[in-house]
């Protein structure tokens, strides 16, 4: 099983450096951006915090982008999610079914190791994946923050990253349970997911009768506005979330274990 995982974890390194590269360094010139721009967003502050459902959606009637913090909240909190999102999408959804599809699956079903130690390693690269991602961009954040010389509300902060993870693991886990079932590589269906997730969370703030239905979607426990200001803690939807990541990975499982396989 160690060397499925080393294998894994070899052949997904460039995707992994590529995407925690580009949401981290995005993520660290939009907060450096910040100080350029600090005169003219106080100008802007009291207009976006009026834009009705346009605020609501994006946490800006509740924070002001006049300060860092808010700034963070609303514009790097949408960026790091969105990225963070798509980025477990096409890890997970693409795990299991790129055997088959680069017909490599000849070769991984010939070592003596059984469909679930193989889906084993396979779950543990995308965790592994996803924590190095989480962390590659907790340091651009933080560097970001040291370098304006500001100080971090570490408390929400760290909340909010630890939030970003759960919600990439859900994702991740309902991808994987998808790329059970194909034979065939299915990355736009991975991003289409996330970008639903996405969608869904952003309608959900706007149409009030969604309101009550938002903490299905991963997004909904893990939105920056709500964890910066201190938000009632959304137990329902991150419950929800952890049973959808529980019911993913199982039926990957159960369902990989008794299909015939394509070599």
């Amino acid at each position: 099983m160690k060397s499925v995982l080393k294998r894994e974890l070899l052949l997904n390194m460039k995707n992994l450096l590529i995407w925690s590269l580009s949401v981290g360094i995005l993520g660290l010139t939009c907060i450096l951006m910040y100080q350029s721009m600090e005169g003219e967003m106080k100008d802007m502050a009291d207009a976006f915090s009026n834009m009705g459902a346009f605020s609501e959606a994006f946490g800006m009637s509740t924070l002001s982008i006049a300060t860092l913090k808010g700034y963070f909240a609303t514009e790097i909190g949408a960026v790091h999610g969105l990225g963070s999102a798509m980025f477990s999408a096409i890890v997970a959804i693409s795990i299991i079914s790129k055997e088959e599809d680069a017909h490599t699956g000849e070769f991984l079903f010939s070592l003596p190791l059984s469909r679930k130690k193989i889906l084993l390693a396979k779950a543990i690269c995308v965790a592994i994946m996803l924590i190095v991602f989480t962390a590659i961009c907790t340091l651009f954040y933080l560097a970001g923050f040291a370098y304006l010389g500001e100080e971090m509300p570490i408390k929400e902060f760290m909340t909010f990253m630890g939030r970003q993870l759960l919600m990439n693991a859900e994702i991740a886990g309902i991808c994987f349970g998808l790329s059970s079932l194909a034979g065939k590589n299915r990355i736009g269906l991975g991003l289409g997911a996330a970008l639903f997730f996405y969608a869904y969370d952003v309608l959900g703030r706007v149409i009030p009768d969604l309101k009550d239905y938002l903490f299905i979607g991963p997004f909904s426990y893990a939105n920056a506005a709500e964890i910066f200001t201190d938000a009632q803690l959304p137990k329902k939807a991150i419950v929800l979330g952890i049973v959808f990541l529980i019911c993913g990975i199982s039926f990957a499982f159960w369902n990989y274990d008794k299909r015939d396989l394509a070599a």
